[in-house]
């Protein structure tokens, strides 16, 4: 399903100069928090493969690599609530006979967050690994920092999610906002952000922005375009609803003018961008048609406000498509050039049979009309109109 490329010719980059005042971008990483990470029970394995591709491309020596630290209560709870952290730590340590499973349902810790040994350790260390990159970015020690183990936004204040046990972007953004004054939230994965919006809904200190598939029945369910927050932040919240088969051009070309409009109406001082590559062709969700490439141009209009950026991860159910996505990506943000042949590492043998590492569109029929984008994009632009 991947496009053949011409031998010996690089797969090129498309990036804006990553504002910084050295250059430097942050990427959180120990062999500790890969080992947390590869137990999560939706993608086991994925942390390994992610950082496997980065590395075996010679992108680690170009990164500054920071190691991360579990979130503390007192970090978690600045979100989440007293009683759902403390049932988190308990369950977790728990032998299955002594699990208070009823309980443990009013939390949302079962089905797709079920409790699993040393769940607690997980979700801390991502919260962590999250909060180190925000306090570099808040330090000044770089002005792109990266954890593509993160991004989990579907959690909610006192109530596992969609695979998600931790907030951590609202747990970043709380963060950065003891610095910067305005906080704007992209979340460009499949399915919408609903736990950051939930959070920030009545403030216009964050505005969240996200582009997910809207559809009856589609998880979370939420997302309609006119969900635009409420109290002080009417018009903070940005919903751009989606429906199957969507491409590169077009998805772009959405995302352009959305993100421009809300970046000129907003005038953040922060970004924090959920990059999920669960809208990648190729994808188990098999709902858009998305590519790196794709996702890569939306990057390079963020970069080019050269703002604190925040990038994280999220959903991504194909694994190393996955990989492929976020190496892609990361070589963007370094300005590195890459060749389409995926090298010889650990994990070679499961990107066959081609082996290399562009993603082909899908050809899922598009069922974003001009008509229905334009009507969606009208919408938009006259709420962020109002926007101070």
């Amino acid at each position: 399903c991947h496009r053949n490329l011409p031998q010996n010719r690089d797969v090129l980059v498309p990036r804006s100069d990553v504002p910084s005042r050295n250059d430097t971008v942050v990427f959180v990483h120990s062999q500790m928090y890969l080992d947390l990470c590869n137990k999560l029970a939706k993608v086991p394995g994925r942390a390994s493969a992610v950082h496997g591709l980065i590395e075996a491309y010679g992108l680690t020596k170009e990164l500054r690599l920071v190691e991360p630290r579990p979130a503390t209560v007192a970090e978690l709870t600045s979100f989440h609530s007293t009683d759902y952290i403390d049932h988190l730590r308990k369950a977790s340590a728990e032998e299955d006979e002594e699990k208070d499973i009823d309980v443990s349902e009013e939390f949302g810790l079962c089905y797709d967050c079920p409790i699993l040994p040393g769940v607690y350790e997980y979700a801390a260390m991502v919260a962590g690994a999250t909060l180190t990159a925000a306090q570099c970015l808040i330090d000044g020690e770089c002005q792109v920092a990266i954890n593509w183990h993160g991004g989990w936004h579907h959690a909610q204040k006192d109530k596992a999610s969609g695979f998600c046990y931790v907030n951590d972007p609202v747990l970043a953004i709380l963060r950065l906002r003891e610095r910067f004054s305005k906080v704007l939230y992209i979340d460009l994965d499949l399915h919408h952000g609903d736990g950051v919006e939930d959070a920030f809904c009545c403030t216009s200190r964050v505005m969240t922005l996200s582009l997910h598939k809207f559809d009856t029945g589609f998880f979370p369910g939420t997302g309609d375009i006119q969900d635009i927050g409420m109290g002080r932040g009417r018009y903070y919240t940005v919903n751009v609803p989606l429906r199957d088969g969507i491409q590169d051009p077009q998805y772009f070309s959405v995302f352009n003018r959305v993100v421009s409009e809300a970046e000129r109406s907003y005038r953040p001082e922060a970004v924090v961008l959920q990059l999920g590559a669960d809208g990648m062709s190729g994808d188990p969700m098999g709902c858009f048609n998305l590519t790196p490439q794709g996702l890569g141009r939306c990057l390079g209009v963020v970069l080019d406000w050269k703002l604190p950026t925040l990038i994280l991860g999220g959903g991504g159910y194909h694994v190393v498509n996955t990989a492929r996505c976020w190496t892609f990506l990361t070589a963007q943000m370094l300005s590195k050039t890459l060749p389409p042949d995926i090298p010889e590492h650990e994990h070679f043998t499961e990107y066959g049979p081609d082996y290399e590492l562009s993603i082909s569109p899908g050809n899922r029929v598009n069922h974003n009309t001009e008509e229905y984008i334009e009507e969606v994009l009208n919408t938009i632009s006259g709420n962020l109109a109002h926007v101070m």
